[in-house]
């Protein structure tokens, strides 16, 4: 076996963390379908958080790239595969995103709410390489391998959506998360903070102009792209709440809504 030489990422959003992860994805154009791959040879050996290469990003890439951060540090931390380390980088994460997207989003120039994105982006990739994603970045995968839809925007829209599905399954830990980055009260109860967590969430999509629900899903696709998110998802990824394909289903009719195409 030879030594793979020097892998340094430098990353030009706060979203993805591949600057620190295990995972990359392929993309197959002639199946249409987002193949993920983890393999420990893909870990950068050194990372080089620079906020000047994202200054000025676009305020749509800037939402939807630290929704997407976001969408790992909860998937992350609601999971049953998780450590004190991934939990604290989790929390660091989400007080970070809560405190600095927004800011970032309202203005491209902010350096320190652009440092500290590519801080939480870091921080979130390193909880998710270790305790792993869920079911929104099956689905996301999905949708992004049929129709290209940017992976950031499918993983914003589908996270409150797919939170209110686990339901009472995640209250514990989503209210725990939701407390310790500021996004609930401390004295909120389990049900009361993760519902204000997700209440969050959907603020702040309106706010920076991330719509509710995703266009061009066909209802003739949707059993295809189910199976393929259950064959991803189930069982590496190490969910509050077992879904099957079938009933993985009824994700992409909520993220559809009344844009669902026939």
């Amino acid at each position: 076996m030879h030594r793979l030489p020097d892998l340094i990422a430098v990353p030009t959003t706060a979203g993805t963390g591949s600057e620190t992860t295990l995972a990359a994805v392929i993309t197959d154009p002639e199946r249409h379908h987002k193949y993920p791959i983890n393999d420990f040879s893909l870990i950068p050996h050194y990372a080089i958080l620079d906020y000047h290469v994202t200054l000025g990003l676009p305020p749509h890439v800037t939402a939807t790239t630290g929704m997407d951060a976001l969408t790992h540090a909860v998937e992350a931390y609601i999971g049953r595969s998780t450590t004190r380390h991934t939990r604290a980088m989790a929390v660091e994460a989400a007080a970070l995103i809560h405190t600095y997207l927004k800011r970032a989003y309202d203005n491209g120039q902010d350096k320190e709410a652009r440092e500290r994105m590519q801080r939480a982006a870091y921080c979130a990739g390193i909880a998710f390489t270790q305790s792993y994603v869920g079911y929104a970045h099956g689905v996301a995968h999905s949708l992004g391998g049929r129709y290209g839809i940017a992976h950031g925007l499918a993983n914003a829209v589908l996270l409150p959506i797919l939170l209110e599905e686990y339901g009472e399954s995640c209250y514990k830990r989503l209210g725990r998360l939701a407390r310790a980055c500021g996004a609930a009260p401390e004295t909120a109860s389990d049900e009361a903070a993760s519902r204000a967590f997700i209440d969050w969430i959907k603020e702040m999509n309106r706010s920076m102009g991330i719509p509710e629900h995703l266009t061009g899903i066909r209802r003739a696709d949707i059993p295809a792209m189910a199976r393929f998110a259950d064959a991803e998802s189930n069982p590496l990824y190490p969910v509050p709440k077992l879904m099957d394909a079938k009933e993985l289903e009824k994700l992409y009719y909520l993220a559809a809504g009344e844009l669902l195409l026939d």
